[in-house]
């Protein structure tokens, strides 16, 4: 597995206080392997080092202690050529009101050192994948909300990262365009097969978007995966609410597949399964042939803020 991050034993703190005296340790100790082409999730409250984690990740901030390659490169010795292969966007990126579409992308593409006929493809191709044609020559200050997001994740990618950072990507956004922007960032990764590492405190959001997270408290990971994986390693499922016409009549929930636990009350069984969109339809089948019928089933998937409370408490 080529890995798009690895951290070892990263430290990082800032200096508070009247001149600096006092010390307050930010991530300790921190060790993070981030596969290539996958989105990846560092989740936590406000206040847990996830911004300074990217910053260093994203060249911007120099650890104090620990071992950090991004994309193979260190990020101490080979910050300048790793700064060529990444890019980085948060929920505030700037742009000059004043000129077009295609006039911030060229500005932007020109502080990459990107000149002539390959940064003018760069931004066709860009154009393009984010459906901006008919904007090209409107003001920044005249687009949409939805229209501005789109364009700041058109600039993230004009210098062809293999790895992109968003910290809080759809931090200040109103509801419906933080939901247009996450399937922007989602159709971007299943389009081009680019890694994004991104931080949020949504857990929801997270859900949504990520094939792996980890949780970041006090400065450490508490525990990174596929959220399915996860769930299993804390012994947590989905649940399945069966509401029966009559009594259950010979069931036998030995033979449920991927059952976890079970609660009767009577004319509703409660069950607890490893992943309910694989077990839904089997276990649906069983009640079937045992001539049980059903008037509502419900299906509740244990989400992320479960996950989160699990390993916190």
């Amino acid at each position: 597995m080529e890995l798009a991050v690895k951290a070892q034993g990263l430290d990082k703190a800032y200096r508070t206080g009247f001149w600096g005296r006092q010390v307050k340790p930010v991530l300790q100790g921190l060790n993070l392997e981030v596969p290539q082409g996958v989105i990846f999730g560092i989740l936590g409250p406000n206040g847990v080092g996830k911004t300074t984690l990217i910053s260093i990740l994203a060249t911007l901030l120099r650890p104090d202690a620990g071992e950090v390659a991004v994309l193979g490169l260190d990020v101490r010795r080979q910050a300048a050529r790793l700064r060529e292969r990444i890019n980085l966007a948060g929920g505030a990126t700037k742009f000059i009101w004043s000129l077009t579409v295609v006039e911030n992308l060229r500005f932007y593409g020109h502080l990459y050192g990107l000149w002539g006929t390959f940064l003018a493809t760069r931004i066709e191709e860009l154009i393009e994948l984010f459906e901006l044609g008919p904007q090209r020559h409107i003001p920044f200050d005249r687009l949409s909300s939805g229209l501005k997001q789109r364009l700041a994740l058109a600039k993230a990618l004009i210098n062809a990262p293999q790895l992109l950072f968003l910290d809080e990507p759809t931090g200040g956004l109103d509801p419906v365009m933080a939901q247009h922007t996450r399937d922007e960032i989602r159709r971007l990764n299943q389009l081009t097969g680019l890694t994004i590492l991104l931080t949020t405190h949504n857990l929801r959001e997270a859900e949504y978007l990520c094939d792996e997270v980890a949780f970041l408290q006090q400065g450490r990971i508490l525990a990174r995966g596929p959220i399915p994986e996860l769930q299993a390693r804390l012994g947590l499922g989905d649940q399945l609410i069966l509401t029966f016409a009559n009594d259950p009549a010979g069931l036998d929930y030995s033979r449920l597949p991927g059952l976890l636990s079970y609660q009767e009350r009577l004319p509703v069984v409660e069950l607890v399964v490893d992943q309910a969109e694989l077990r839904l339809a089997p276990i649906l089948a069983e009640l079937q042939r045992n001539g049980n019928s059903l008037t509502k089933v419900q299906v509740r998937a244990v989400d992320l803020e479960v996950l989160y409370r699990e390993l916190t408490h």
